[in-house]
């Protein structure tokens, strides 16, 4: 079979969608995986071949883009070193405390009957205290995950053909909800303080966007946190367009220096923020449960369309969400979980500093990510698919990017693994920065 670099340039598919297509044809015994030689055409069996051609031309157009998010929450190869990975490695996940929840859950005949739209009240009264400010219980409707509250957002805020600002680079996983509700996605440069707020107010101007997708804490993938005086000034110009600003508060726990300012949603007086916050990235992959908070008619309307996408989140699910929040464990479990990501994030930097000082890394005060510039030369798509030759899996940085990147750039995380993994996964990243050189 051709090299994966190969159907990467033929298919225009990204190194992680190409492994997996591999891997997928090798279970099926259609390919042979022959250690230091490539991938063969396993030979034909005496099976009936299945003709699924018809289906490309019934399915029309593809979605671009439409593989990344899967391609981010794929599950690698046991022996394979994540250094990126959208959830904690399970040693910091709360798995028993969850367990024990979901038990006394599922052991209450109440949690199995009909749950209201909108989420249980004493889950969305702790999502609206957590929030701070202006929101109240009846402005908060839950939702199964952040993706999902992102897509009801969208879909909800905008109508079809309509421009969408989005940090850039930022979370994929938004740019893909985006589009997929039929935006267009248009990208505002951002820096280490967050969001230009010049860059902001010329494309609300050009585009006439009535919405604004922001991450002020722990920007994923870059890391930023929106400065005070960046924080006011981003606030005055949504007020000034009437436009909403969605706060993605995807990050709150994760701040490992310092501590966390404020929700924008708290410094909102007339409605203009809409909050974003999942339990999923800070608790467990399984812990599907985040919330939307709205004021005004925009919380009906996405109380509305949230119901039409799937009516409710599963009862017991909600109800071990509340017994976990809501118990001393909680609080625990953050102060464990900000102590060794600390200790992960600068064993992850020391590495790179050590094998690869040409890596440029932006700063991190939390989160579970950092954002590293790569040197003239090295290509992040390249560097991927080397990477995974050595069984080290990164993410490449220009599906971050709603347009045309300004440069080459990788994701690397340091909350998927510990120390002595990351150190080794980035002692092998390094042969690969060797071997694209070559």
């Amino acid at each position: 079979m051709p090299s994966v670099r190969d159907l990467m340039a033929r298919h225009r598919a990204s190194p992680a969608t190409v492994q997996q297509a591999i891997q997928r044809v090798t279970a099926e015994g259609l390919v042979e995986v022959r250690p230091g030689r490539g991938s063969y055409v396993a030979a034909r069996t005496t099976a009936t071949s299945r003709d699924l051609s018809w289906q490309a031309v019934a399915l029309g157009e593809g979605r671009p883009g439409e593989d990344l998010v899967a391609n981010l929450v794929a599950v690698p190869k046991p022996e394979a070193i994540p250094l990126t990975s959208g959830y904690l490695d399970p040693e910091l996940q709360p798995t028993d405390a969850l367990g024990a929840a979901l038990s006394r859950a599922a052991r209450r005949p109440a949690s199995w009957g009909r749950v209201p739209v909108e989420g249980k009240e004493e889950l969305r009264a702790w999502f609206a205290k957590e929030a701070g400010g202006e929101l109240r219980t009846g402005d908060i409707t839950v939702c199964a995950g952040a993706q999902e509250a992102l897509a009801t957002v969208f879909r909800g805020l905008g109508e079809r053909g309509d421009a969408v600002l989005v940090e850039s680079p930022t979370y994929l996983g938004a740019i893909a909800a985006a589009r997929d509700a039929g935006l267009k996605v248009v990208p505002v440069p951002a820096d280490q303080d967050g969001v230009r707020p010049d860059l902001l107010q010329a494309a609300f101007e050009r585009t006439g966007a009535k919405v604004f997708y922001c991450q002020p804490l722990h920007a994923n993938p870059h890391g930023a946190v929106l400065s005070d005086e960046r924080r006011a000034e981003v606030m005055r110009i949504v007020r000034r367009v009437g436009a909403f600003l969605v706060e993605d508060d995807w990050a709150r726990g994760f701040t490992i220096d310092g501590t966390a300012p404020p929700t924008l949603v708290s410094q909102d007086t007339d409605g203009h923020v809409v909050y974003v916050r999942s339990l999923t990235k800070v608790a467990a992959p399984g812990l599907r449960v985040a919330a939307i908070g709205a004021r005004g008619p925009a919380g009906t309307r996405l109380k509305n369309t949230r119901s039409r996408q799937d009516l409710y989140v599963a009862g017991p699910l909600q109800e071990a969400a509340i017994d976990f929040v809501t118990s001393p464990v909680w609080r625990r479990h953050l102060r464990t979980l900000q102590q060794s990501l600390r200790a992960r994030r600068d064993a992850l930097t020391h590495a790179i500093r050590e094998h690869l000082p040409e890596f440029e890394l932006a700063k991190s005060s939390g989160g579970l990510h950092l954002w590293a510039t790569l040197p003239d030369g090295v290509d992040d798509l390249e560097l991927t698919t080397a990477a995974a030759a050595r069984d080290v899996v990164v993410f490449p940085g220009r599906p971050w990017f709603a347009a045309e990147p300004p440069g080459s750039f990788l994701r690397l995380t340091y909350g998927g693994a510990p120390e002595h993994v990351l150190a080794e996964g980035v002692r092998r990243l390094a042969g690969a920065v060797v071997a694209v050189r070559r």
